[in-house]
């Protein structure tokens, strides 16, 4: 006669810890350099225009820019950032991108 697997099944099962692979997918940071030639207002306007900063955060980005000689400006993926560094050089104003430390 087969065996009845009913009371067994019914019984809770116990689940073992597992860790969960997930992708990690780089981040990136646009950075704008520091220079002798362009002005405040012409980087804070273009701050604004293509990274879509509002102007109080393109003057603070500015002032950190002119005081650390560089400062990431933006972050996020590699594909979005790259027309906005494009867009800012394009304008005479020195930016990278760089991946973000871990």
């Amino acid at each position: 006669m087969p065996r009845n697997n009913f009371h067994e099944a019914s019984q809770p099962l116990e689940v073992a810890d597992t860790d969960v692979l997930t992708a990690i997918f780089p981040s990136y940071s646009l950075i704008v350099w520091n220079d002798e030639v362009n002005t405040f207002e012409w980087v804070i306007d273009t701050l604004i225009e293509v990274c879509g900063h509002s102007t109080e955060q393109a003057e603070q980005c500015a002032m950190l820019i002119h005081s650390q000689g560089k400062y990431a400006v933006k972050k996020g993926e590699y594909d979005i950032l790259k027309p906005m560094c494009n867009a800012i050089t394009d304008r005479g104003i020195g930016a990278t991108i760089e991946v973000m430390a871990g």
